[in-house]
């Protein structure tokens, strides 16, 4: 039965909330720093992050090689996946973090995280299910 919990479904899934995890933790950091001179705002690269926690290839997707004259391709720099907006002022402090902007990101965080969280609750409903038909 330890194999059905560490199948690919609920692997992936344990990885998305681990990266949206990140996520908040990224967005907490830029609220609480909405005052902060200078302070310049975060977000996470969730496809990085994930392709990261998946192993694969330093988060790039790997390439298939069929023929031994196909190129391997270029896999990304290993990183967390949180991104730095450098390129942006907001104001003459030069803070970038808009507060509405980044609540309305922490809410949509919170539906997806939400939403992963009911998608493992029932992949688990589902493996209740088969055991208690035994």
């Amino acid at each position: 039965m330890s194999g059905w919990l560490n199948g690919p479904v609920l692997s992936v899934l344990q990885k998305g909330l681990e990266a949206s995890n990140l996520r908040q933790q990224v967005l907490s950091n830029n609220v609480a720093n909405v005052d902060t001179p200078n302070f310049k705002r975060s977000d996470v690269d969730f496809q990085s992050v994930l392709g990261a926690a998946l192993g694969e290839n330093g988060g790039a997707l790997p390439m298939k090689v069929t023929l031994p004259q196909h190129l391997p391709g270029v896999s990304g720099e290993n990183s967390n996946g949180v991104v730095t907006d450098l390129t942006t002022s907001l104001r003459n402090d030069g803070n970038n973090v808009d507060i509405d902007q980044e609540m309305s990101k922490v809410a949509e965080n919170g539906l997806y995280y939400e939403s992963l969280t009911q998608a493992i609750s029932s992949q688990l409903g589902l493996l209740r299910m088969v055991v208690q038909s035994k």
